[in-house]
């Protein structure tokens, strides 16, 4: 008989919580088709020609990778880029740029269990297969001892490397790699 004060607030409690509840819902669904009423239709906005695409500043402009579209209209997506398969190694965007991989990857099979990059890229495959081999820094680990294999903590190679693609340049970049740089120098300094 004394725990019935308690049962009483526990049901107020629960009651009071399904009236607001309730309210809000009914609150939030007329509000909802009000706003919905007020918005003005937008049409989708065709992507902007090449010349106007970079570097278009406007009074609404927020950045350069919105292709020129104000920022209170959606864009129209661009087409899918295509992999690039050319086998070319492209140069570095930013220092320590981990490198592109220069060939499609689809079906490649990456999980705990098989690497399928591995097959060309492992140090004892890569002459065989003419690739480019894993680099010394994924065979150590955290304390840099090297391992027999490739370290767990660089194994999955998506992690870092992604695929090339046919895509436009959406910002400019006029980074130069140390071996440009140093070239230039050196040229400059025998003159």
């Amino acid at each position: 008989m004394r725990s019935k004060p308690l049962w009483i607030a526990v049901g107020m409690t629960i009651g009071l919580m399904a009236v607001i509840f309730f309210a809000g819902w009914v609150f939030g669904r007329m509000v909802g088709k009000h706003q919905r009423a007020m918005e003005p239709r937008v049409a989708a906005v065709a992507p902007v020609s090449e010349e106007s695409a970079i570097g278009r500043t406007g009074a609404r402009q927020l950045d350069a990778l919105r292709r020129g579209v104000p920022v209170d209209q959606e864009a129209a997506p661009l087409p899918m880029a295509r992999v690039e398969n050319v086998d070319r190694k492209r140069e570095r965007a930013y220092p320590m740029q981990p490198p592109t991989i220069p060939h499609a990857i689809d079906g490649y099979q990456v999980d705990m269990n098989s690497n399928r990059c591995m097959l060309c890229h492992a140090r004892a495959n890569a002459e065989k297969f003419q690739a480019p081999p894993v680099s010394v820094t994924h065979y150590m680990d955290r304390d840099d001892q090297f391992l027999a294999s490739i370290s767990p903590r660089r194994y999955f190679c998506n992690q870092c490397h992604v695929v090339q693609t046919d895509a436009p340049v959406l910002v400019a970049n006029n980074f130069e790699d140390i071996d440009k740089v140093l070239a230039a120098a050196e040229a400059k300094g025998s003159q």
